[in-house]
């Protein structure tokens, strides 16, 4: 379907401030129609004299005459007469027409749009007298005020220039009450009324002052002030919060009064805070998590002080390591809200915890990333983590071994919203002749096949690097040997 814009441009001669005008009356568009129990539809005239439909909304207060989205069409000969009336006159014009929807004929006025000396366009309401809801005093009270925001529309006065985003903001069927130039009540819907009652004001608020009634009146105030629509959230008591969006109402420049639409929110807020609190709770988790880990690691290494065997000390020194590196991981997580985590924020302190670790002044090893690793939940960061360190000590144990001239180890992530894929490439010695992944009996390449296959149910493999992979990472060719690749395809979507 054609946006607005597109219409205007396609049919009409309006410039784009008149389509911005409009734009702003659509932002309001369903608050009119509830307010007057009826359909709306928008038209402008277009370059060869005929009337195009612009947009339509239907009342969620009232029983819809339309069906069919009419958006984009010519209007009939009987409803081009009457809104031509109205654009030309620039003033309200009733007429009783028949539409294709409905067999009885329906009630149609036509309300001309002006913006600045000129009118741009012609707002209808359009309602069946047969089918439309009895008139109490509720139904009363919402027609006068669509009426009085008619008139504001038919001088220039309505829509409001950069209105709020109303994308959230109560409803018409939420609770309405009416006030005047001075903060009074003029009228309460029943949905108002309780919303009143839950926060303590039982008593009949017409004619009362709103801040007489212990409630709180400064979004009204601030819409009068302004001149201009408020929308604010705020806590009336101890225990309730509102949401309200705030009109002021005009009549010949002068104010004389506002609606102010209210919203019980204090359930949604309770969950809010509820799950901000367990944010917060999991964030201190993994900061002590990380804090006992880091304890763990300082006790192995003062252990390692004391051990003679060369062996023994290894072993101590790479579990330091993998220690540190889910370490990382939960203090990476006490910083981030929810579950998920940036891996690359992962990968990065741990390419620092390598080039500590790894790397000497008798082998002076490189490590680089690219790419983005994208959100992955907790628990994929930890056990992925470790397998990257691990391949990451792999690189440098078997393709840069002591004495080597060194070189570069390049991690590459690439997101694809369901998996990870992640390469890691390195120029030195390259896999010995032979080697199969599954046959591999060192720890590390033991724990990288244990961690990939289940806890991630993912796959990996390892070959040879050809100049096109040295190439991609940026990697200089090996003096000596290949270079190795290590491919990892890690699935999402089922971990979360």
């Amino acid at each position: 379907m054609a946006t607005l814009a597109e219409l205007c441009r396609q049919h009409t001669a309006l410039n784009r401030d008149d389509v911005n005008h409009l734009h702003e009356l659509l932002g309001d568009w369903g608050l009119l129609a509830d307010f007057c129990f009826a359909d709306l539809m928008l038209y402008a005239p277009t370059t060869d004299g005929q009337w195009v439909i612009l947009a339509q909304v239907r009342p969620s207060t009232a029983q819809t005459l339309y069906r069919h989205d009419w958006v984009g069409t010519m209007a009939s000969q009987a409803e081009s007469a009457a809104v031509a009336e109205a654009y030309a006159s620039g003033t309200r014009h009733e007429a009783s027409v028949q539409v294709e929807e409905s067999e009885d004929r329906v009630r149609l006025e036509a309300i001309p749009v002006r913006r600045g000396n000129r009118m741009i366009a012609v707002m209808t309401r359009e309602w069946s007298p047969t089918i439309g809801r009895h008139l109490g005093e509720l139904e009363q009270s919402y027609v006068r005020i669509f009426q009085r925001l008619a008139d504001m529309i038919i001088a220039g006065a309505f829509p409001f220039a950069g209105r709020p985003a109303i994308s959230a903001a109560p409803r018409v069927g939420d609770g309405v009450v009416i006030v005047d130039a001075d903060v009074r009540v003029e009228y309460a819907s029943p949905n108002a009324v309780s919303a009143l009652h839950r926060v303590g004001i039982a008593t009949n608020a017409r004619g009362i002052r709103l801040a007489e009634l212990g409630f709180n009146d400064a979004p009204l105030r601030s819409a009068f002030e302004r001149r201009e629509p408020v929308l604010e959230e705020f806590d009336q008591g101890a225990e309730t919060t509102l949401l309200t969006y705030c009109i002021p109402l005009f009549a010949d420049g002068r104010l004389t009064g506002g609606v102010m639409l209210m919203r019980d929110v204090t359930e949604v807020r309770r969950k809010d805070r509820l799950l901000l609190s367990k944010d917060a709770t999991i964030r201190e988790i993994h900061h002590r998590v990380k804090n006992n880990l880091q304890t763990i690691s300082s006790l192995l290494r003062l252990q390692s002080r004391r051990l003679t065997s060369a062996e023994a000390k290894s072993a101590v020194n790479e579990s330091v390591r993998r220690i540190r590196t889910i370490a990382l991981v939960h203090e990476t997580l006490s910083r981030e809200a929810g579950d998920d985590v940036a891996f690359a924020e992962i990968v990065k302190p741990l390419l620092r915890l390598a080039e500590e670790g790894l790397q000497s002044s008798d082998r002076p090893v490189r490590f680089t990333a690219a790419g983005d690793g994208g959100k992955v939940p907790a628990a994929v960061a930890t056990p992925l983590s470790v397998v990257l360190t691990e391949l990451m000590q792999n690189a440098v144990d078997h393709g840069f071994p002591e004495g080597s001239a060194g070189g570069t180890v390049h991690v590459q992530l690439r997101n694809e919203t369901d998996r990870l894929a992640i390469t890691v490439t390195d120029n030195g010695y390259g896999l010995a002749p032979g080697f199969a992944l599954d046959s591999a009996t060192g720890l590390g390449l033991v724990i990288v096949r244990t961690l990939v296959t289940t806890e991630l149910a993912g796959s990996i493999s390892m070959r040879v690097a050809t100049a096109d992979d040295l190439g991609v990472a940026s990697l200089a060719a090996p003096s000596r040997g290949t270079g190795t690749v290590v491919e990892l395809d890690v699935p999402l979507a089922e971990q979360r």
